[in-house]
């Protein structure tokens, strides 16, 4: 009589959507009731819309066109990996495709900042819009997709996607000189509905493909075009852009004055070092989740993962202007403490399922927290009429790291896992470090350098 071994694929709990989701909504409209109670503090804009109608009406529309932009980034990377497969993409070829990606980032993308300050935000976002267009009607049209177009032109788009939409809401925000209650509120806003944007582009996607997958498999295409051409609309109709006077000498003069400022560089450092760690738990999440022969509903747990950095971004408000606001630098210093710990543990020690899926929650939950808060400093110390270009090249050393890992660690497996996940552990730490000295380098009270 044989044996059964009955084999189960784990799923996560629906009570963890039910707490995500309940988290989420208390921490977003009880935040106004808690302020009011501290009358030293002013609400926030989100809430008494006490900013003009002018930067209200900005705002709604920035934000749909940065959700639009968001659910096309989240297309291509809930899919990307799918489309290869069922193209018959060996490994090899899908590791060179992101790797020619990574060192487009590298040699190209860190200098399209300084062409969006130099041409402005609006144009280079029009690009980025562009670029997931021509990908969506290449992949129509030819059918198979050409892996290393695709891949360069997304991995551009990515880059001018982490820098462009950010300096364009903060270019407007000085122009029509709103409070900075408005602009953090803003910061915040803008990571809960990337994550948001995310999560839609994963339903879209399983939505259009259902269960005929050879009939449906260019439905996720069609819908990148239709996204693509959407926000090019939005953009060129619904939103204007700030008009740039800087010659490109004024622009190389201010900034070489200040690229070497301490404050900036410890930005940039912290920039790249989250940057690098997203970028590797992406790239291993999945691998570690099914080490062991383990069987995981991984589209089931991406939800969860972005649902707690939804949560973690609507905890930015009640840390930085809440009944007991702390400083920005402190908040971030925390939260890389804890990235880091995360990663380490991650690495170094075996852990169940559900553990790992805790701990990756947690570390998601403080990548929401942190993306504002850099924002915030950066608002603080960078000039706007740099910002594009010092965050670009804050990408540079990232970039490069994942260029070396890619090659050196997943295509000839001279690193392992463990090993690429600790070293972005020992980065986090040293961000830490650096939050740290940004403190007692930074300013008491706050003071900008520019006027905000």
């Amino acid at each position: 009589m044989g044996v059964v071994i009955e084999s189960s694929v784990w799923e996560p709990n629906l009570a963890l959507y039910i707490f995500i989701f309940i988290s989420c909504l208390l921490s977003i409209f009880l935040f106004p009731y808690a302020s009011n109670n501290n009358s030293s503090i002013k609400t926030p804009a989100l809430f008494d819309h006490g900013f003009s109608s002018s930067f209200f009406r900005f705002q709604r529309n920035f934000l749909f066109v940065y959700s639009l932009a968001s659910a096309m980034e989240g297309l291509w990377a809930v899919f990307g990996e799918f489309e290869l497969a069922h193209y018959g993409v060996s490994r090899e070829q899908m590791i060179l495709s992101l790797g020619v990606g990574s060192a487009a980032a590298l040699f190209v993308g860190t200098f399209l900042g300084m062409l969006s300050d130099l041409i402005g935000q609006k144009k280079v976002c029009l690009i980025f819009c562009i670029l997931h267009l021509f990908v969506g009607i290449w992949k129509r049209i030819i059918g198979h997709p050409s892996v290393l177009v695709a891949s360069i032109c997304l991995s551009l788009a990515s880059s001018i996607f982490s820098f462009s939409f950010e300096t364009w809401v903060v270019v407007q925000h000085e122009k029509q000189g709103q409070r900075q209650d408005s602009m953090s509120d803003t910061f915040w806003l803008m990571t809960f509905f990337e994550s948001a944007s995310y999560i839609g582009s994963q339903v879209l996607a399983n939505w259009l493909i259902g269960d005929n997958m050879e009939k449906n498999i260019a439905s996720p295409s069609n819908a990148a075009i239709l996204l693509g051409m959407i926000s090019i609309t939005s953009v060129t109709v619904g939103l204007k852009g700030p008009s740039q006077t800087a010659s490109f000498k004024e622009y190389r003069v201010s900034f070489y004055s200040y690229i070497l400022d301490k404050r900036i560089c410890l930005l940039a450092w912290a920039q790249a070092c989250l940057h690098f760690s997203i970028t590797v738990f992406w790239l291993l999440w999945a691998p570690t989740l099914v080490a062991d022969g383990r069987e995981v509903h991984l589209g089931l747990v991406y939800p969860c993962l972005l649902g707690a950095r939804m949560l973690g971004s609507t905890l930015f408000p009640w840390l930085i202007s809440g009944p007991s606001p702390l400083r920005t630098e402190d908040c971030l210093l925390y939260s890389f403490i804890v990235l880091g710990l995360v990663l380490s543990i991650i690495a170094y020690d075996y852990q169940e399922i559900e553990v790992l899926v805790a701990l990756f929650c947690l570390f998601h939950g403080c990548v929401g927290l942190i993306l504002p808060s850099l924002a915030r400093l950066r608002t603080m110390y960078v000039p706007n009429e740099l910002r594009g270009g010092m965050m670009s090249l804050s990408l540079a050393p990232a970039n490069a790291a994942i260029l070396l890992f890619m090659t050196q660690g997943v295509y000839y497996r001279n690193i392992g896992n463990a090993a690429i996940m600790a070293f972005a552990a020992m980065c986090l730490l040293t961000a830490a470090f650096g939050m740290h000295v940004l403190k007692r380098l930074g300013k008491q009270p706050y003071q900008n350098w520019h006027k905000l």
